[in-house]
């Protein structure tokens, strides 16, 4: 099993989701987050002052996936997610140990 978190721009978060149901990947979990990448933030104007913002505004998806969807979840995301700019996002697959469905107590795959 992988755990799988991508983080990517608001405005995609539809355009990911979709193309994961389009897969049969239902469950995910998603947070509003802030971060900072190579994009550095930006400057902005606010009441005649400008002020930098170095947090930019994201969504962090987390789901968890048997390990034979995995490349295709990948494929899915950063297709649906690409503007072709900077700031796109990044995608993380890390080892999920285990799983336990709290409701059932059911385990491992049959949890997800």
């Amino acid at each position: 099993m992988k755990m799988i978190t991508a983080v990517i721009k608001p405005f995609k978060l539809d355009d990911v989701r979709e193309a994961l149901s389009e897969l049969g990947i239902h469950g995910i979990t998603v947070t509003e987050v802030k971060g900072a990448g190579r994009q550095k933030g930006h400057t902005e104007m606010y009441r005649g002052a400008e002020y930098t913002v170095d947090f930019l505004p994201k969504v962090k998806l987390e789901i968890a996936l048997d390990n034979t969807v995995v490349d295709a979840t990948i494929e899915a995301i950063s297709r649906a997610a690409s503007t072709g700019k900077i700031g796109d996002g990044k995608i993380f697959v890390s080892a999920l140990e285990q799983v336990i469905r709290i409701r059932t107590g059911e385990t491992g795959v049959d949890a997800i």
